[in-house]
């Protein structure tokens, strides 16, 4: 016969189970857009525990959508093939021989790597570009920095078919063209395009800082619209922040109920932002 006596640390997760249930009814039955990059796709651990998370929002009742990245790993490819690039105003010009490194590593190599880890916790995930089923119908961004794509047309029915059979999709940001080209989509811009076509609850721009910054330098938990807007101009949100919040802005104005930047190098983040009363980052909700 074994004995146990109750310890603090069990009665102190119990009590977190319990509290967790408002949230866990909140969101039953809702999509929930995340978009994947940084830190939690830099080592097999954050991999491991991301994917725990994602299976485990599946398991309650949600329906979660992983938009990624991998521009660390397209930079390495590149230099491993020595294909050299041009880069106009900063950004990198796409050509044919780049986009098809791009395709091979982000429907290839990064994305089922997603997949297996999500399927190593026990979940089911598939591995989607936005080629596949016309998900994601794509223009020319800038004729001057070529196989770059803006979505122009979206159709989220092969989604609403994979939530149907508790599949969790996950997503590469590639889009066609009109004319069978093969475009490359800012990992930001296309879950941001993904959770409009959704009518997502909660588009998750998993990011490596903490949230969206007062002058102060102070994370700001919560704002609208247009704060948002206000900061921009006034300088607040700045530099790499200003892609991030204008995303945001898109969707909100597509119907996505709120948008939230949050740090994806804390543990957990996503859960603590969806099932704890005080979540994580910045939550921006419409006007």
């Amino acid at each position: 016969m074994k004995t146990r006596d109750m310890n603090r640390d069990w009665i102190a997760t119990a009590a977190t189970l319990n509290s967790a249930l408002p949230y866990l009814q909140r969101y039953d039955g809702a999509i929930v857009v995340i978009k994947l990059g940084g830190h939690a796709m830099g080592s097999d651990e954050a991999m491991e525990s991301f994917a725990r998370d994602v299976v485990l929002m599946r398991q309650v009742g949600v329906n979660p959508v992983v938009v990624h990245g991998g521009g660390p790993m397209i930079n390495a490819m590149l230099d491993q093939l020595n294909i050299q690039s041009e880069f106009v105003n900063g950004k990198r010009v796409t050509d044919k021989a780049t986009v098809e490194v791009v395709e091979m590593v982000l429907s290839g190599l990064v994305n089922k790597r997603i997949v297996q880890a999500i399927n190593g916790q026990g979940g089911k995930a598939v591995g989607l570009s936005g080629k596949d089923a016309n998900l994601i119908v794509c223009d020319q961004a800038d004729p001057s920095l070529g196989f770059v794509g803006s979505p122009s047309e979206m159709d989220p029915a092969i989604l609403h078919n994979l939530f149907a059979h508790d599949v969790i999709p996950v997503i590469a940001p590639l889009g066609a063209g009109k004319n069978g080209e093969t475009f490359n989509i800012n990992g930001d811009t296309a879950a941001g395009a993904i959770a409009s076509a959704l009518k997502a609850d909660r588009l998750l721009l998993l990011t490596d800082v903490s949230g969206v910054k007062n002058a102060g330098g102070e994370v700001v938990t919560e704002l609208k619209a247009g704060q948002i807007r206000e900061m921009t101009m006034d300088g607040t949100i700045a530099g790499g922040m200003i892609p991030k919040t204008e995303t945001a802005l898109d969707a909100l104005h597509s119907g996505v109920r709120a948008v939230v930047i949050l740090d994806g190098r804390a543990p957990n983040a996503v859960l603590l932002e969806l099932f704890t009363e005080h979540g994580a980052g910045s939550l921006i909700r419409p006007d």
